[in-house]
């Protein structure tokens, strides 16, 4: 974390003074660097904390990031108008160190965090193919799935809307809306939901009925649409914006619980410690943002982009399925 919080920020401060396209990368990297080496542990240390104050929060702290992304792009883009890039990402980065600096000393020592595993007994390096780790996997792939989605819906949902949908400018943000809100709803709520049910079962039904109400919602949503173009029809215009809407809110619901739920089961497969499960599943399921929109667009290029929607809604319907992992104790 002491690394992360001068990395990531160096990372911000790069960007907004890079004179060429090389700083820029640079800047790009050291933030990467920074974010992941923040993610992990900060994971890690939750984890930990879940056990000693005996309640489930870690959806709830991802929620927070949800919150961050949310106040960052809505800040970001109204100050964009009126200060340069390098003023603009000059401040962040200060502001990150400001408030960085003290929280990580209020982190959980070395004594207490159980990097190394239930008082320092477990394996501090683990092998990638042991039947021990297995289930990490299981919920490796099921962070990928979900990522996958995520990451098509964000980089994909406006174009969906603008183009086959032909839905006018001013909407075409409305579906990746309505995900990121349900997403933010359903990380705040899913930690009271796992523990009345179990995460297995709320990973389960919310990536399986999630991607299924996704997936339908375009097989409908996009036809109507394109009538409703032809006939000049209000009625189904609309129609067609409500159901997209309905699905990509649906998709976030279910999308919101699980890489927390993944990050708890592959904290507690029992051996390996904390902080090298998590390590491990996010060094796979971390693809997902790359396999989600890039594959996403190959698919579109060969055929159109309404079946290639059908891609990251059979990965979160299989993310659900790999749900079933987090019964194993």
């Amino acid at each position: 974390m002491r690394f992360a919080q001068t990395t990531l920020p160096l990372g911000v401060l790069l960007m907004g003074l890079a004179p060429n396209v090389y700083v820029l990368a640079l800047g790009l990297f050291f933030m990467g660097l920074g974010s992941a080496a923040m993610d992990i542990p900060g994971n890690a240390q939750a984890v930990v904390i879940e056990r000693l104050i005996g309640k489930k929060f870690l959806a709830s702290l991802h929620g927070a990031w949800s919150i961050g992304t949310f106040v960052a792009a809505l800040v970001g883009g109204a100050v964009a108008t009126f200060v340069s890039p390098a003023i603009n990402l000059g401040v962040l980065a200060a502001i990150g160190m400001v408030i960085f600096i003290p929280l990580t000393e209020r982190m959980l020592d070395a004594t207490r965090d159980e990097h190394l595993g239930d008082e320092g007994k477990d394996e501090r390096r683990i092998p990638w193919f042991k039947s021990k780790v297995n289930l990490l996997w299981v919920f490796a792939f099921g962070s990928l799935g979900a990522l996958v989605a995520e990451g098509a819906s964000a980089d994909w949902s406006g174009i969906l809307l603008a183009e086959p949908m032909s839905i006018e400018l001013g909407l075409t943000a409305s579906a990746f809306a309505s995900f990121s809100l349900s997403m933010g709803i359903s990380r705040f709520t899913a930690d009271a939901l796992m523990d009345r049910f179990g995460a297995a079962r709320v990973v389960f039904y919310g990536g399986v009925v999630g991607g299924a109400i996704w997936s339908a919602s375009i097989l409908i949503a996009v036809p109507l649409s394109q009538t409703a173009s032809q006939t000049a029809s209000q009625t189904n215009n609309l129609l067609a914006l409500v159901l997209i809407n309905i699905g990509f809110f649906a998709a976030g619901a279910g999308i919101g619980p699980m890489f927390p739920a993944f990050i708890v089961g592959a904290a507690k497969v029992p051996g390996i410690p904390a902080s090298l499960g998590i390590a491990r599943i996010s060094v796979i399921s971390i693809t997902g943002y790359f396999l989600g929109p890039t594959v996403t667009g190959l698919i579109s290029e060969l055929t159109d982009l309404p079946t290639a929607f059908m891609y990251p809604g059979i990965a979160l319907i299989v993310a659900g399925i790999a749900g079933r992992g987090l019964r194993v104790k």
